[in-house]
């Protein structure tokens, strides 16, 4: 029984990716994403044979590049409906297992997985720390796990938090309404901000000029529907949690892993950590890749 999930956001993104299933969108285009996300994931310590598992796997958009790369890949998803979109992304791997589950009622054994992940996941449930802590509890020790937070804004100055914060106000409002509507005033959002302003960075990259603190910056290489998806992303759900670094490390580690490392590049913030060894061998405990292969 899922217990440590809300509702009405498990049904919002239910209807998110019956919408936005990628379908049509470039492979490029969602490989460079995929890159950005895994960008400090060690593969090379997996076994082709590896089984891990997908804490959220919506529309399966990110299995799509892990399914070759390992022997099974468990897609774990509370929504119905974002398990029926996944399947047809997902029809071309064998491999593939599909659980309509959430963290804290995810099927596979403790201490069985080779590796996990969870993307833009957890911050969307009421109580993150257990999200993490029943990730971890799957995990055979050294494995490792790979999350996606959205961040507190602490790598940025105040008029940028000050930004978000009355664009939060606006999500409250926004994420209370029918679909249809809430989709309509999602698309004008990505129409008149996101497009515009991503173009505006983009321009300014051409021009050498600094982006980095620009808002909606990360948009300047991304395409209209994937704008889309991104607004009703944020603007569109009910229950929203941010966090800071330190905040990410303190919860990673009191779920039981070490080794924890952050990417230093969009979108914040995305950590790996891995589960720690409890083995009396030093060596063994020190070398993820030994504890999952032995």
């Amino acid at each position: 029984m899922c217990t440590n999930v809300d509702r009405s956001v498990v049904r919002s993104f239910g209807q998110e990716w019956k919408k936005f299933n990628h379908a049509n969108t470039r492979e490029r285009e969602l490989r460079s994403v995929f890159e950005r996300y895994f960008s400090i994931f060690r593969w090379e310590i997996l076994s082709k044979e590896a089984v891990g598992f997908d804490l959220g796997c919506g529309s399966g958009r990110w299995a799509y590049f892990v399914a070759p790369r390992v022997g099974v890949l468990h897609c774990i998803d509370p929504s119905m409906d974002a398990l029926e979109v996944a399947k047809d992304k997902l029809k071309a791997f064998p491999n593939c297992r599909f659980h309509l589950a959430a963290a804290d009622s995810n099927p596979l054994p403790n201490g069985s997985a080779d590796f996990g992940y969870a993307l833009g996941v957890l911050h969307h449930v009421p109580d993150t720390q257990k999200g993490i802590n029943d990730c971890v509890r799957k995990l055979k020790e050294g494995a490792p796990f790979l999350l996606y937070l959205y961040y507190a804004f602490d790598n940025r100055p105040f008029w940028f938090r000050f930004v978000w914060y009355l664009s939060d106000i606006l999500r409250r409002l926004i994420c209370r309404m029918p679909f249809p509507i809430r989709l309509a005033i999602c698309d004008l959002i990505a129409a008149f901000v996101y497009w515009p302003t991503g173009r505006i960075a983009k321009i300014c990259e051409r021009l050498h000029q600094p982006v980095t603190y620009l808002p909606l910056a990360t948009y300047r290489n991304r395409s209209f529907v994937f704008m889309r998806n991104d607004s009703l992303d944020r603007f569109g759900t009910r229950l929203e949690k941010r966090f800071t670094k330190a905040q990410i490390t303190a919860m990673m580690t009191a779920a039981g892993l070490n080794g924890i490392q952050f990417s230093d590049s969009e979108p914040f913030w995305c950590a790996v950590g891995y589960k720690q060894s409890f083995s009396s061998d030093p060596a063994m405990a020190s070398d993820p890749k030994r504890s999952i292969l032995n």
